[in-house]
């Protein structure tokens, strides 16, 4: 069925137009089927990522293992339960870190890390005191090896002049040293009055007056002349 009808225009037109109704179907789409559909995505979904309830194959370690492992962690050992060849790697480390540790600190100068020879205020003061002098003792190693090389020489006369300067050296040496030790002793008496404390402080000062100055350990803290060395910047 259609019905027309004039439409008018600006000016005096119009025209028809026909209205006509056509038979149509619309179709909804059913709330329970998306229901269904989005709740079996999301059973699939959650059954993909909900892990299996598999058996550990261990027993879950007690709080006092569990601090245990991290005091060892912490102290650089095996954790406990470790095998022996994860114990000997460990301690290998651990004596590694702990050279490295002495030494450093030995280098320093640090008391808790010295030799017992080098322990104490009074082997303190008398390495500062040989360290801040030039002593003709401390050149008396090169020269040996020197006068050693000339001696190998079968020359009669350069022979008798290395004999010579040998004895020069050794004199001058033994006349250096006395007169040091003569002012050493007379400060640590005045320091120290006690005799037990100044034991041994004599060889200790002779035996560090004759190495290198460069080789000296613990290094030297004070420069010929009393100057103090200055710290090493870190790189």
């Amino acid at each position: 069925m259609s019905d027309q009808t004039n439409t008018p225009l600006p000016g005096g037109y119009s025209f028809q137009t026909s209205a006509r109704t056509y038979p149509c179907v619309v179709f909804f789409k059913r709330a329970d089927d998306s229901a269904t559909t989005t709740t079996a995505t999301d059973e699939i979904s959650v059954s993909e990522t909900k892990p299996s309830a598999e058996p550990k194959g261990r027993p879950t370690p007690t709080r006092k293992e569990a601090e245990a492992a991290r005091k060892a962690a912490l102290k650089g050992g095996p954790p406990p339960g470790a095998s022996k060849k994860e114990q000997r790697i460990a301690a290998r480390t651990q004596a590694q870190q702990d050279r490295a540790r002495a030494r450093e600190g030995m280098l320093k100068g640090d008391e808790r890390y010295l030799p017992a020879r080098d322990q104490g205020p009074v082997r303190k003061f008398v390495r500062d005191y040989v360290d801040s002098r030039r002593t003709v003792a401390e050149f008396f190693v090169p020269v040996a090896v020197v006068v050693l090389l000339l001696g190998l020489m079968r020359e009669a006369r350069l022979q008798a002049f290395v004999t010579l300067v040998w004895l020069l050296i050794l004199v001058v040496v033994a006349v250096d040293t006395t007169v040091m030790l003569l002012k050493l002793n007379s400060q640590l008496k005045a320091q120290w009055p006690d005799k037990a404390e100044r034991k041994g402080v004599n060889l200790y000062a002779v035996m560090r007056g004759l190495q290198i100055r460069r080789l000296r350990v613990p290094p030297p803290m004070y420069k010929a002349g009393g100057r103090p060395v200055e710290p090493k910047q870190p790189k």
